[in-house]
């Protein structure tokens, strides 16, 4: 069963524009299924998973693309960065929209050999998984969040439940379409499986990593720190690694969409801000298998209730926002003093701060934090609290408790 992607539109709309267009995002989040939807048999398809035709891409990469002629779409193109330059003088040869479909599931192998060939002809765009609007089959037609009184209510009316049972078991099964959408009903065994895929492709082809045993220590450790401060050196030691080797292992998780670092919002005026990035999962229902707990209910209430809720909010709104073809500049704030809001949005130089807290009964002290983005002297928009209410509850002149199915 297809389910419609909030990603489908942007596309089309980048495909007018652009030669080359170039889908990013983990494994297995949808991103063939969603490309072999939109041609519609109108462009040839290839998968560089086929170890024959890599082979060939690789090796002879002019023979390749007089194969596979434009419109064409090439799946898994990191195996063969030596189409780019070809695919860039074919682009720049005939000039037509549209005449490349890439998808990759490995950021910095990609990202390499893109800047230094297809700048300035290529759309990139990152897909994750299902959005909670998506695996719900809600209204797509909404705009990038923001969190002012006027988005909450455009949203309002086709929010899905934020009920205590939905969310976590939402959380806790995770966004991958063959769990959420597909014929697969063993999670367990489906998250086995990927652990194993990553392993075997993505680890290996972005590093030698000699002992995978130690890579899985630090990506439990990881799923385990999910929104939390930054902190290489614990993770080191629970993976019993050196720290340069942590650092390097972080950039892999990175590279292919495991993880993600929340930078900190500082500006020039202050130099009391916290300058840590926070890590976080994703996808909520690998870090909960990561970290072991076996039903959505041991999960809510368990002692990762709070940063599970916390990585869940954070996946929604950059799949808001990236699943329209725009990036968010989203931050978190923390200063010496002890103030901290989970996340800062900046959009046209106003600071929209967003808080999230598992409780169905939200109190105006809870958005306290709130006000110390005002020292900065910078604009302060409205603000919201995530929570667990069964509808939107004024808590101040320009704060209000949100549940979290509106996003």
């Amino acid at each position: 069963m297809y389910l419609e992607r909030t990603m489908g539109t942007c596309w089309a709309e980048a495909g007018e524009q652009f030669p080359v267009l170039l889908l990013t995002g983990p494994r297995q989040v949808g991103k063939t299924t969603l490309l072999e939807h939109l041609r519609q048999n109108e462009r040839a398809y290839v998968t560089l998973d086929d170890p024959t035709l890599r082979a060939l891409a690789v090796e002879d990469p002019a023979l390749f693309l007089q194969r596979f002629e434009p419109p064409v779409l090439i799946d898994e193109v990191q195996y063969a960065p030596q189409l780019l330059p070809l695919v860039k003088m074919s682009a720049d040869a005939h000039r037509r929209p549209g005449m490349f479909w890439l998808t990759g599931s490995q950021q910095f192998l990609l990202m390499k050999g893109i800047s230094e060939s297809l700048a300035g002809r290529v759309a990139i765009l990152n897909l994750l998984g299902l959005s909670s609007r998506e695996r719900h089959r809600l209204e797509l037609d909404v705009p990038p969040f923001l969190p002012t009184r006027a988005a909450v209510k455009q949203r309002e009316g086709s929010a899905a439940r934020s009920d205590l049972k939905s969310i976590y078991n939402d959380i806790w099964l995770g966004a991958f379409p063959a769990l959420t959408a597909g014929p697969v009903r063993d999670r367990d065994l489906f998250y086995s499986s990927y652990l194993q895929t990553y392993l075997q492709r993505d680890v290996k082809d972005l590093a030698q990593v000699g002992n995978e045993m130690a890579f899985v220590r630090f990506l439990r450790a990881c799923a385990a720190r999910t929104a939390q401060m930054l902190n290489l050196s614990d993770l080191a030691r629970d993976a019993d690694v050196a720290v340069n080797t942590a650092k390097s292992w972080l950039s892999i998780l990175q590279a292919s969409f495991q993880v993600y670092l929340l930078p900190p919002y500082f500006s020039n005026v202050t130099r009391r801000l916290v300058k840590t990035p926070k890590l976080y999962f994703l996808d909520t229902g690998l870090a909960a298998y990561l970290t072991e707990w076996s039903s959505p209910e041991t999960l809510e209430a368990g002692a990762m209730a709070g940063a599970m809720l916390e990585t869940h909010v954070l996946c929604e709104l950059l799949k808001s926002w990236w699943h329209r073809g725009k990036s968010p500049r989203l931050y978190y704030y923390r200063d010496r003093d002890g103030h901290e809001i989970d996340f800062v949005l900046q959009q046209d130089q106003v600071l929209y701060p967003i808080e999230v807290k598992k409780t169905a009964g939200p109190r105006r002290e809870m958005a306290q934090p709130f006000d110390s983005l005002r020292r900065l002297k910078h604009p302060v928009g409205e603000g919201v609290l995530f929570c667990l209410c069964p509808q939107t509850v004024p808590l101040a002149q320009d704060v209000d408790a949100v549940p979290v199915g509106v996003i």
